[in-house]
């Protein structure tokens, strides 16, 4: 009976012991666990936190260059129209590029990005270039500003024509011009064409006539 009872406590115990581990050790397992998840909802949140700012900030810069990079366009009549065409005589004469276009016009649009890029590219040179819209006026302020801004025209000036009737500006451009689109005009500082072309432009052929009358600075 000793050895039974004995035996019986020992049992016992070691089961109790056994039990108490095992308790012991899911208890570790459920803190390590919990302490595991807090630390990272901890870092999802900083994350989260640190994702929205810089959306934030760059949602704030990309609209500050949206503004930045607003096209400035004016209205001109019959008579603006025939100021920037003038050349003056003397010393600072320019050479003049003048591009008629319209945003309803599907080759002025596709060229519209050589103009920007020769604009860019003539910069150091003293070449004019100006564009002249044929849109709407009611449309100066959206259609026309919103491709302006969508092909970056940075600062290549830009106006938009508005005139009751447009066959007198056609004509005083070019007679022979019937005021198709898009238009293309060159002009050299003395204010002779020398070169003209009614739909789209070749680059190539525009750069090398641009070359014969502009000048490094």
């Amino acid at each position: 009976m000793r050895y039974s009872f004995s035996l019986a406590t020992g049992l016992a115990l070691t089961l109790l012991t056994t039990e108490q581990h095992a308790l012991n050790v899911h208890a570790a397992r459920a803190m390590a666990e919990h302490s595991r998840l807090a630390s990272e909802f901890k870092h999802q949140g900083g994350a989260a936190t640190t994702q929205t700012t810089k959306t934030g900030q760059a949602h704030q810069t990309k609209a500050g260059a949206a503004e930045a990079e607003a096209p400035v366009i004016r209205e001109v009549d019959l008579e603006g129209l025939k100021k920037l065409l003038r050349r003056e005589a003397g010393a600072d004469a320019r050479p003049l590029l003048v591009n008629f276009w319209a945003t309803w016009c599907g080759p002025c649009r596709e060229e519209f990005p050589d103009l920007v890029r020769i604009k860019a590219d003539y910069a150091k040179r003293n070449l004019e270039v100006i564009t002249i819209s044929l849109d709407d006026p009611a449309e100066i302020k959206s259609t026309v500003t919103e491709f302006l801004r969508e092909v970056r025209s940075g600062d290549l000036p830009a106006y938009l024509l508005n005139v009751i009737d447009p066959d007198f500006a056609i004509n005083m451009v070019d007679p022979e011009w019937h005021g198709g689109l898009p238009a293309t005009f060159l002009y050299d500082a003395s204010g002779k064409m020398t070169f003209k072309q009614t739909g789209r432009f070749g680059a190539k052929e525009l750069r090398e006539a641009i070359d014969k009358v502009t000048t490094a600075k």
